[in-house]
Order: C-alpha cells, then structure tokens, then sequence
C-alpha cells in the first residue's frame, strides 16, 4: 500500500488549501483514513479521520475551519483548510486503516506554510 498526499503549498494567513491523499495497492477494505500534522520542534497531532462508511471526526482546534472528505472508488481524500492560521504551518501526513487486522499505512507528508 502507497499514500501519495499532495497539495500543500504557502498561503496567507486566512487563506484555503486542498490536501489529497491517493492511495494505491490497497487490496482490502479502508477501515479509516486520517490527517495528521506535525510543526517544527513538536510531536504528531491528529487533525481529522474518516471512516469507510463516511462519519468524521476533527480536532478542536480545526473543527469548522477544516472538512475530511473522501471518494472511496478511488482511494482519494481531501483535507479542505479554511480560514488558515500561522499555527496550522506544518508537514501534513494522510493514513489509512486497512483490513481486518487494522493495518495503518502512511504517506509521504506535504507541507503547509501559512505566513501571517
């Protein structure tokens, strides 16, 4: 199994950008798929989840400003960022759960700069 996450780029703060993950090489059901970020000198924190079945979860501190979507046909999904602050500049990380046994695939990570 392969991630590929992309979209991230520089914006001003309150700006929008669209993150996808597209994963490859997946031969049993999606359990989940999440969006982590990780900021300069801190630790991996949990942005956003979503399930096969289409429920969402998001953390607080972007609950409103972000959206997890998802197109199970094609293993994409997206992290809509709304309303962008300097605080959300980070390398972001999609994952997806897979299978019975609950395996976690990562990808690459792609960077979001958000100038204020």
């Amino acid at each position: 199994v392969q991630l590929q996450a992309s979209g991230g780029g520089l914006v001003q703060a309150g700006g929008s950008l669209r993150l996808s993950c597209v994963a490859s090489g997946i031969t049993s059901f999606v359990n989940a798929m999440r969006w982590y970020r990780q900021a300069p000198g801190k630790q991996r924190e949990f942005v956003a989840a979503i399930t096969g079945g289409g429920s969402t979860v998001h953390a607080s501190y972007v609950k409103g400003r972000f959206t997890i979507s998802g197109d199970n046909p094609k293993n994409t999904w997206y992290l809509q960022m709304n309303g962008l602050k300097s605080e959300d500049t980070a390398v972001y990380y999609c994952s997806a759960v897979v299978g019975s046994h609950l395996n976690e695939y990562w990808g690459q990570g792609t960077l979001v700069t958000v100038s204020s």
